[in-house]
């Protein structure tokens, strides 16, 4: 039988669905009404799950994977799903995150890469530091000859409130080294995440 396995700091679920309780009551909702009664937990709990990536160190999940390798073309993982959430509302941003680098004598397990998009997306962000973030937490730890970050996303902070506008896309990149150097590089990497590839 499947069980889902999810850990929660007791104390803080507690302390944090005491703020829940006050955050309905003080919208004009009833926290005792038969409905919203587990809402408070659930949301404790779900704002520890959405915001894991804290207590996770990205460095230490790349150093677990690294190979010495001679292959030196690029290797591309794209359309990578995120979801996180809005540092100025805390409401969530989600997209498709397209990595690639190359490798100077070192590469790193597949699911790696994913898994860091994960750990820095589960924190309060903005999309361009997100970006930012993930290129230099594999620049640092792969030294590769170069790294490029493309993430596009859409904001409810945007479609849901303020200027409500519901097809806006957001698209940040980040380039280093060979990448940022050398056109042909960049273009290749631009053409491969636009490509249907099967």
């Amino acid at each position: 039988m499947y069980k889902k396995n999810e850990n929660y700091n007791k104390q803080k679920t507690i302390e944090l669905a005491k703020q829940y309780t006050q955050i309905i009551n003080h919208i004009g909702e009833d926290s005792k009404r038969e409905g919203l009664q587990k809402t408070p937990e659930r949301c404790a709990k779900g704002i520890q799950f959405l915001t894991q990536g804290y207590n996770i160190n990205p460095d230490e999940i790349l150093k677990k994977a690294l190979f010495h390798e001679e292959y030196s073309q690029m290797v591309l993982i794209k359309d990578i799903e995120l979801y996180s959430l809005c540092e100025h509302h805390i409401i969530p941003f989600f997209g498709k995150a397209h990595i690639a680098y190359i490798p100077n004598k070192k590469i790193v397990g597949l699911s790696k890469i994913p898994r860091i998009v994960d750990v820095f997306a589960r924190r309060l962000q903005v999309q361009e530091r997100l970006t930012k973030e993930i290129s230099e937490c594999i620049e640092k730890n792969l030294e590769p000859e170069g790294v490029a970050v493309v993430i596009e996303a859409s904001h409810l902070c945007m479609q849901m409130r303020g200027v409500e506008k519901q097809n806006s896309i957001t698209t940040t990149s980040a380039f280093t080294g060979v990448f940022l150097k050398e056109e042909k590089t960049r273009l290749e990497f631009i053409n491969l995440i636009q490509s249907k590839l099967k």
